[in-house]
This record gives C-alpha cells, structure tokens and sequence, in this order.
C-alpha cells in the first residue's frame, strides 16, 4: 500500500556542541548518497569524524523507500526506469520519497548529545531548518513529529535512525515540486484515488519557488542560508571539510556491495540491527 512521506522540525539550546565539520554540496546518485550517509554514522560512532552536516542534490532524480517497505509494492519501476529516475532503499524508516528539484541535508550526532525523545530529539535538529527559512524571510513552524511547515504547507520532511550510539537524520528542502510526476511512480490502488492524492499534496505542500518566486537563489547560497540556521539551533562552530579517508573507504565498499544491490533494495536478506 502507497505511503508517501514528508519527512521534518522547534528549539531547545544545545551545549557543549561547537566544533561540527560541514560538508558541502554533493551532487551523486542516489546509491551513493545513501553509503556516504551510512558511512558518516559508523565513523562518527568509532570516534574517527566529529558530529556532521552535510548538503547535497540529487543526480539524476531518485526514489528512495523507507527500510521497511516493500519497493515491488510502492514503486512502478517500469514507469521510474522510462523516466530516468532511480530507486534506492534508505537506511531510515517512513514511506516513499521522491527527490528531483531539492536541496537535502544529513547530519550525524552522538546520542548522548541530544534528548532521548524521539520528538525532543527532531525538535533540535530541524530547528535548523525552520531558522533558515525565516532567515529568507519565510513563516516556518515546526509539526510534530517530522514535519516542517511554511504558511501552513509542508515544505520539508525528516527521517531519522540510530545506531552504534549515533543518528542518522536527513531531510528535504523543496525548491520545487512535480506531484504528477512523483505520482506516476508511486503506486496507487486506483486512479480515482490517485487524483484525490494529487489534488491533497497541491494543497498541503508547498515550495521555495512557490514562496520566493521572485526572490530564489541558487543552491550555493541556499546551503549557506542554512548552515547558518543549523548553527545557531545547535550552538555549533562549522568547519568546512571533506570526507576522511575511512569514510571513502566505507563508501565503496557499501555502494558496490549493499545500496547497489538487490539484496538491499528489495529487502531479500537484509533485517534492521
């Protein structure tokens, strides 16, 4: 059965959290997005990597299903195939993603440092998010448990995991988005369902360039806008940085051999640990 989800973000002051690496825009495919998230846990866990944020954009457009979906089940893969867009499983739970025109985020943070609330913990980390819409000028609030609204509309959604001691959480910005599209990949039980579906996502959510359209930047300066929201939600001192030798390493390994694979991606003999 079709799930679809708009994963995200209010504020509490974090302490004792200052020095954070960032890491720029990435612009890959989505196998290879999903192994350097995965990477970035296990090295934050072992100590080799301080807590992370990172941004990155999709190459080409991709679908990305929850851990515990059944892909055979959400995606008509005939229709993403003619279209260019790819499908990778996500180390994170929640429903089917589609992700075209957006900037995304990531980040990894010790436990320790955060509320063990699930929510408490979302609050913190999309906070970030919610100051950097404000900081162009838009109305941002934060609805439990994942969501990020402007005027009222979803803009942003967050999925999280933990592990090893350590969360995972990414998150999308949309700069823009096409419902049909995103509509003609996700599965749907029939078509008088389908455009009430379409009909419901025009109405709720919303996008950067429906809010700004005379003011919208490029992503360059988007990442910017936003750094600085999370630095102030998580009182955190950003180093511009790169990804650590360890981490390369990790990455291909697990995009070769898991994000790739059809053992991952239809879930053949994979169980969350």
């Amino acid at each position: 059965m079709f799930k679809l989800v708009f994963m995200l973000g209010a504020h509490i002051k974090l302490k004792h959290m200052n020095n954070w690496r960032l890491i720029k825009n990435l612009e890959l495919r989505g196998a290879k997005q999903m192994a350097i998230d995965e990477s970035m846990l296990i090295a934050r866990s072992k100590n080799l990597a301080p807590n992370t944020l990172r941004f990155f954009t999709w190459k080409p457009s991709a679908i990305t299903v929850g851990f515990f979906q059944d892909l055979k089940q959400e995606i008509n893969e005939k229709k993403a195939e003619e279209l260019g867009v790819e499908i990778v499983r996500r180390y994170t739970g929640g429903g089917a993603v589609f992700h075209e025109d957006e900037l995304t985020y990531s980040l990894v943070i010790k436990e320790k440092d955060l509320p063990s609330s699930i929510e408490e913990s979302y609050k913190h980390l999309c906070h970030g998010v919610v100051l950097g819409l404000e900081k162009l000028g838009l109305k941002a609030s934060f609805k439990p448990i994942n969501d990020i609204l402007v005027n009222d509309k979803k803009i942003s959604g967050n999925g999280q995991t933990r592990k090893y001691g350590v969360i995972l959480q990414h998150g999308t910005i949309l700069l823009s988005v096409d419902v049909e599209k995103m509509f003609s990949i996700l599965k749907v039980s029939n078509e008088k369902l389908k455009g009430k579906l379409i009909k419901n996502v025009k109405e709720r959510v919303t996008s950067l360039k429906n809010e700004l359209p005379q003011r919208f930047t490029d992503i360059n300066y988007l990442q910017e806008i936003f750094a600085q929201g999370f630095s102030k939600a998580l009182n955190a001192n950003f180093k511009t940085s790169d990804l650590i030798k360890e981490e390369k390493e990790m990455i291909d390994e697990l995009y070769l051999n898991k994000y790739l694979t059809k053992d991952w991606n239809y879930k053949q003999k994979y169980e969350k640990n």
